[in-house]
């Protein structure tokens, strides 16, 4: 059966895609749940508009995510945490401190899902931390955790 989806769906496609699926598919899940519609000849007219405007937001988003790693990439950001001795911090330093560094020394907000810290930062000195702001735009932050 041929179908239009009106939402994402995994393994399958993007909203605005033609996809042809079984009839129990269609029938028994992606039309009762409304992910789906039946291609007819002034549906698919319209799921060209649809598809043509996702894959432009998509490319928009790309470029700013790309605009945003040029900026940062390779960037240091200083971050003053407090310390016991031998420096060590009292506690850790979380996601939520790394966006609000970034955001006071650089002014570009992230959001808290794009920043990934590998290793808990619990200890002064230079930790890398991995920033993904498009599914294909990732690249590194050196953060300098000090002293407060």
């Amino acid at each position: 059966m041929k179908l239009i989806l009106t939402a994402d769906v995994d393994d399958l496609g993007g909203r605005g895609d033609v996809v042809d699926v079984a009839d129990g598919y269609a029938r028994n899940y992606l039309l009762p749940r409304g992910f789906a519609i039946k291609a007819n000849a002034g549906a698919l007219a319209q799921a060209t508009a649809v598809r043509d405007a996702r894959l432009e937001a998509e490319r928009r988003a790309k470029e700013k995510a790309e605009i945003i790693a040029q900026q940062l990439a390779g960037t240091r950001v200083v971050l003053a945490a407090r310390t016991g001795d031998e420096g060590q911090l009292y506690g850790s330093v979380s996601l939520a401190d790394v966006v609000e560094g970034v955001k006071r020394f650089t002014g570009i907000e992230l959001e808290r899902r794009q920043v990934t810290i590998v290793v808990p930062i619990k200890a002064i000195g230079l930790h890398e931390i991995r920033v993904k702001v498009h599914e294909d735009v990732e690249f590194s932050l050196t953060l300098d955790v000090i002293p407060a």
